[in-house]
C-alpha cells in the first residue's frame, strides 16, 4: 500500500536542500565559538543560515536567535512578561499567558492592548489567519512562515516564533526573531552564544538545514507553489461538502492558510477518523500534533464557541507541495467509504 502524507502542519517532509546542507555541515568539525579556522568555518555556517532565515522572513540577521524550536522560542519571548492571549494559541504559548482575549465564531481574536498581548498569525488546526495589530509583543508565525508572504520588519510585531520542521527543515531547531534593541532575557544561561540571549553550543547541523529550508521555502512561495496547493485544498473541500451535508468546514468565511482543511462531522470522533484513515494509508490528524495524541477536544474550536462534543469530531488535513490531485481524490473516496460505514454502525 502506497501511503499518502497529508499532515504538513504537524511536520513537513525534509527538503532535499536541507538534507544536502546538513550532510555538508557534518564534515565541519569546529565549535562555532572557537577562534581557530575550524571554529570559524562552523560559525560561518551558522551565520549563513541566520541570513537565509532572516531573508525568508523579511527580518535582519541580527534579529534571529536560534533555539531548539518554537517551544523554546515561546519561553524566551514570553517568560516574565505577563502577556494576554487567546485560547486558540498553541500550548507552547498558552503555558506563558493569561487567556483573557476574546475569540469570535469565525476564529478572529480581539486584542485590547497589543503592548501586553500575544497573537498567532495562523492557527495550526483551523488554518485561520489573524490581522496583527501594530505594537504586538509576540506573534507565533510558525505555521504561516513559508506558506504566506510575511515581512517581520513590516509587521509591527516585537517578536516572532518560528520552527524549521514546519517548512521542510529538520526537527529540533527554531528561532525567536526579536526586533533590534529589544531586551530579551536569556532563559538558558551559560556561555555567550546567540548574542548572549541563548547559551549552549549551536546545533550547527540543524541550523544549516533550517537555513537551506527557509531559502527553498521562500523560493517556492514566490513561485506560486502554495497557490496550486490552495486549489487542491478547495477541490477537497467541495468534494467533502458534496459527500456529507452535515460536515462543517471550519474557517471558510475568512482568510486561511492555503493548505489547511479542518472539518467537523458531529458524532464521529476525530481520533476514530484518524485511526481509520491511517489503516487505509493516509496520514492526517485530529488537530495540533502536540496535543492530538491526547484524547481531548480541540481547544481552538472550543475557544471559537463549539461545544466539546463537536470539537472532538474534528479532522485536520494539511497539504503540501508534494500532494497531487490523485492523492486528494483518493482521500475523499476513502473518507466517504469510512463515513458510510460509520453511519451504518450508528443506524
Amino acid at each position: 500500500m502506497t501511503r499518502i502524507y497529508l499532515d504538513y502542519n504537524a511536520t513537513a517532509p525534509l527538503r532535499p536542500e536541507a538534507r544536502a546542507a546538513m550532510i555538508a555541515a557534518m564534515d565541519v568539525v569546529g565549535n562555532p565559538s572557537s577562534v581557530h579556522a575550524e571554529g570559524r568555518a562552523a560559525k560561518a555556517l551558522v551565520e549563513r543560515a541566520r541570513a537565509q532565515v532572516a531573508a525568508a522572513l523579511g527580518a535582519d540577521g541580527a534579529e534571529v536567535i536560534f533555539t531548539s524550536g518554537a517551544t523554546e522560542a515561546a519561553a524566551l519571548a514570553c517568560a516574565g512578561r505577563g502577556l494576554s492571549g487567546a485560547g486558540i494559541e498553541h500550548d507552547a504559548v498558552r503555558a506563558w499567558i493569561t487567556e483573557d482575549l476574546g475569540v469570535d465564531a469565525s476564529g478572529q481574536v480581539t486584542v485590547r492592548d497589543p503592548a501586553r498581548s500575544v497573537l498567532q498569525l495562523a492557527n495550526s488546526e483551523t488554518g485561520i489567519v489573524q490581522t496583527l495589530p501594530e505594537g504586538l509583543v509576540v506573534s507565533d508565525m510558525t505555521q504561516a512562515f513559508g506558506k504566506l508572504p510575511v515581512a517581520f520588519n513590516w509587521s509591527g510585531v516585537d517578536m516572532a516564533l518560528i520552527s524549521a520542521h514546519k517548512l521542510g527543515g529538520p526537527k529540533g531547531v527554531g528561532a525567536l526573531v526579536a526586533r533590534r534593541g529589544l531586551d530579551v532575557a536569556a532563559q538558558l544561561r551559560g556561555g555567550g552564544q546567540e548574542m548572549g540571549r541563548r547559551a549552549g553550543t549551536e546545533n550547527v547541523i540543524g541550523i544549516a538545514g533550517f537555513g537551506a529550508a527557509a531559502e527553498a521555502a521562500a523560493r517556492d512561495l514566490a513561485g506560486g507553489v502554495w497557490s496550486r496547493v490552495e486549489k487542491l485544498r478547495n477541490i477537497l473541500e467541495s468534494t467533502i461538502a458534496e459527500i456529507s451535508k452535515e460536515t462543517i468546514l471550519i474557517g471558510q468565511e475568512g482568510p486561511r492558510l492555503p493548505n489547511t482543511t479542518y472539518l467537523v462531522t458531529p458524532g464521529w470522533k476525530g481520533e476514530t477518523q484518524v485511526m481509520a484513515l491511517d489503516l487505509a494509508g493516509f496520514a492526517v490528524s485530529a488537530g495540533s500534533a502536540c496535543s492530538s495524541g491526547k484524547v481531548r477536544a480541540s481547544g481552538a474550536l472550543q475557544a471559537m464557541g463549539l461545544e466539546a462534543g463537536a470539537a472532538a469530531s474534528a479532522l485536520r488535513v494539511s497539504l503540501g507541495p508534494g500532494v497531487t490531485d490523485k492523492d486528494i481524490m483518493r482521500l475523499a473516496e476513502a473518507w466517504a467509504r469510512l463515513r458510510n460505514r460509520h453511519q451504518a454502525r450508528m443506524a
